[in-house]
C-alpha cells in the first residue's frame, strides 16, 4: 500500500523568548498549520545551556552569539515541531562545550536533530523519526561556518573533531584574458614568484584566490569533492533505511551579484541530493526567500527565508561582541551593543545598511505543506509569513500568518524567484499553490 505524507517546513528559528504565551488569531492559526501536518522540521539555529561550565564564547561568531535556556526547548515542541537541524553558522558561537550542551539538552528533551557531532562520522549520519506514516530519515549540513566549525573524522590513533557537517566548496573567477595577464603582472611586481602555478596558461593562483580566463566573467563555484561524496553517500544510506528522507542545507552563498539567487555550488548539490534519494531539499540560512525547483516531483526550497528571528534579545554578549562595534567590553550592555550594531555605518563600497532591521525582505516568509504519496510529490501550498518588522525589539521576529496585501507581496516574491526554475505558481485565497 502506498504510504501518505505531510510535512511542514519552516527556515531559520532564532528563538530567545517563549512562543506559547501568545494567542492572536494569525499566530494560533500558524501554529495549527504545523502541528496539522505529519512531520514539521525547523533550523535550530540556537545554542542552549546556561553560560557555565565549557561553554566558552568563541573569538569568531556567526554573527550575534546565539544562546538561549534550555526551556527553550520545550517551545519549539510546542510549536509542533518533530526534528530539527543544528548544523549552521552559529553552531560554534560557544566552541565545543556550547555544541555539544545543545545537543545533550536536545536529546533529554526527545526532539530529534542532525548536523551536529563529536566526530564527522556523527554529525553526518541519518537521524532516524518514527511516525505512523512510516519512518523519516534527516541529514543536515551547513556550507556556511567559521573555519574552526567543521567537524572532523576520527582515526585508529586519533579522535575526531566536534563540529557541523560540512558541505565546503570551491570558489575561481572567470576574467577576460587581458585581465589575467595584468594579474600576472601585479603578482611578478610584489614577488610572489614562489607560487606553485598549474600548467594550464589559462589558470593563475593570486592571493589564494583561482583566476581562470573565460567569457563568464565573475565568481563561480561547485562543491568540495569529498564533502559532496559523503554527504550523498549519507543520502543513499538513509534511502535504503527510511520511508521518506530530508536533507537540510544551511547556505548563506548567492550567485555573484545576485544574493537573491542561490550560488552555483548549492544548486548543483541540491539536484544531486535529490538524484541520490532526498524526498526533499530544505535550504534556509540566507535570512530571506530563495525560489523553489520541482526535480523528478520532489522539491528543493533554496531558502526558506526566517521562521522566527529573534537575535536582538539574547540575554548577554561577550567582549568580543562590544569590541566589534566599539564599546567599552566591560562596561557595556546588551541594549546598547544591538543599538550599535543597527544603527551602524555603512561599509565602504556597500549601498545597503549593515544589519537586517531596515530590509524589508529579512522579515517576510513562507511556510510550504508538502503531501506525499510514496515517493511522489502530490501537493505543494506554500503560506505567508510575517515577522513583524515595525514592531518593537521584545516583539520582532516573532511569526504569525500574513494576509491581504502582505501575503499577496510574499506570493508575488515567490513566483519571481522560482521562475528560472520553471516553477509555476498561483494564488488561492492568500495561499500559494505550486503546479506538479
Amino acid at each position: 500500500m502506498t504510504k501518505k505524507f505531510t510535512l511542514a517546513a519552516t527556515g531559520d528559528s532564532l528563538i530567545t523568548m517563549k512562543q506559547s504565551v501568545h494567542s492572536e488569531p494569525e499566530f494560533l492559526e500558524m501554529v495549527n498549520l504545523i502541528r496539522g501536518a505529519d512531520l514539521a522540521f525547523t533550523n535550530f539555529e540556537m545554542l542552549v545551556h546556561n553560560y557555565s561550565g565549557d561553554a566558552y564564547p568563541s573569538a569568531q561568531s556567526g554573527g550575534t552569539y546565539m544562546r538561549a535556556a534550555p526551556s527553550i526547548i520545550g517551545e519549539i515542541k510546542w510549536m509542533g515541531f518533530d526534528l530539527v537541524s543544528t548544523a549552521n553558522n552559529h553552531s560554534l558561537d560557544y566552541m565545543y562545550g556550547g555544541l555539544l550542551k545543545t545537543r545533550e539538552h536536545l536529546i533529554k528533551a526527545g526532539l530529534p536533530h542532525a548536523g551536529t557531532g563529536k566526530d564527522l562520522a556523527e554529525a553526518r549520519q541519518p537521524t532516524y523519526l518514527e511516525i505512523p506514516q512510516g519512518r523519516v530519515a534527516l541529514i543536515a549540513a551547513a556550507s556556511t561556518f567559521a573555519p574552526h566549525g567543521r567537524a572532523g573524522a576520527a582515526r585508529r590513533d586519533m579522535q575526531g573533531r566536534p563540529g557541523l557537517n560540512p558541505l565546503r566548496y570551491d570558489t575561481w573567477y572567470n576574467v577576460r584574458t587581458e585581465t589575467l595577464m595584468k594579474i600576472k603582472e601585479i603578482s611578478d611586481e610584489v614577488g610572489f614568484t614562489d607560487i606553485i602555478q598549474p600548467d594550464d596558461p589559462d589558470e593563475y593562483h593570486f592571493l589564494s584566490t583561482k583566476f581562470v580566463a573565460g567569457e563568464d566573467v565573475g565568481a563561480h563555484t561547485k562543491p568540495n569533492k569529498a564533502d559532496m561524496d559523503g554527504n550523498l553517500e549519507a543520502i543513499r544510506d538513509a534511502a535504503r533505511q527510511a520511508n521518506w528522507v530530508l536533507f537540510s542545507l544551511h547556505a548563506h552563498e548567492g550567485r555573484w551579484n545576485d544574493s537573491e539567487q542561490p550560488a552555483d555550488f548549492i544548486e548543483e548539490f541540491a539536484r544531486a541530493a535529490i538524484d541520490a534519494g532526498a524526498h526533499a531539499v530544505i535550504g534556509h540560512g540566507h535570512h530571506a526567500m530563495r525560489g523553489i525547483e520541482i526535480r523528478d516531483a520532489k522539491p528543493i526550497f533554496y531558502s526558506l527565508g526566517n521562521f522566527i528571528f529573534q537575535n536582538e534579545t539574547v540575554y548577554k554578549m561577550p567582549a568580543d561582541f562590544y569590541e566589534r562595534y566599539k564599546l567599552d567590553p566591560y562596561a557595556g550592555t546588551p541594549s546598547q551593543a544591538f543599538d550599535a550594531r543597527q544603527k551602524a555605518e555603512l561599509r565602504p563600497g556597500f549601498r545597503k545598511p549593515v544589519w537586517f532591521t531596515d530590509d524589508r525582505k529579512y522579515w517576510l516568509s513562507f511556510i510550504p505543506v508538502m503531501r506525499f504519496e510514496g515517493n511522489l510529490l502530490t501537493e505543494l501550498k506554500i503560506y505567508p509569513t510575517e515577522l513583524g518588522q515595525d514592531e518593537p525589539r521584545s516583539q520582532r521576529g516573532r511569526p504569525r500568518l500574513a494576509s491581504g496585501e502582505l501575503a499577496d507581496e510574499i506570493l508575488d516574491t515567490m513566483i519571481k524567484l522560482s521562475a528560472p526554475y520553471g516553477t509555476e505558481i498561483t494564488k488561492e485565497d492568500g495561499v500559494g499553490v505550486v503546479e506538479l
